[in-house]
């Protein structure tokens, strides 16, 4: 697992000649419900054990909750899963809101 700042995330989205990752949201509904980056997918933290083998191990995933923490937790599980390309978004969405979108609502 790497981690990802905001800024670069921002930046591989953006590049056409790149593969887009999956942005796995793992935070829970209510949250999601608030903010999101914009094409994210959200499976919550708990539930991520039971629907891990609806993530494909050959594309790169960007693991996303509101800090940091709990979805480095999720990119370890599923580095010990044998999924290799993982990215954590340091900082969450809120480093997104801050940094990138400042008009994405923060809580």
């Amino acid at each position: 697992m790497q981690p990802i700042s905001a800024p670069d995330l921002a930046a591989w989205l953006a590049d056409d000649s790149r593969a887009k990752p999956l942005l796995l949201d793992v935070r829970e509904p209510s949250e999601f419900a608030v903010c999101a980056i914009e094409g994210a997918t959200l499976i919550p933290m708990g539930t991520i054990p039971a629907r891990s083998e609806e993530l494909d191990p050959e594309q790169p995933i960007v693991c996303i909750c509101h800090h940091g923490m709990r979805s480095a937790q999720v990119a370890m599980f599923l580095s010990q899963r044998g999924f290799s390309d993982l990215y954590n978004l340091t900082g969450g969405v809120h480093a997104w809101a801050t940094q990138v979108d400042p008009a994405m609502p923060t809580y």
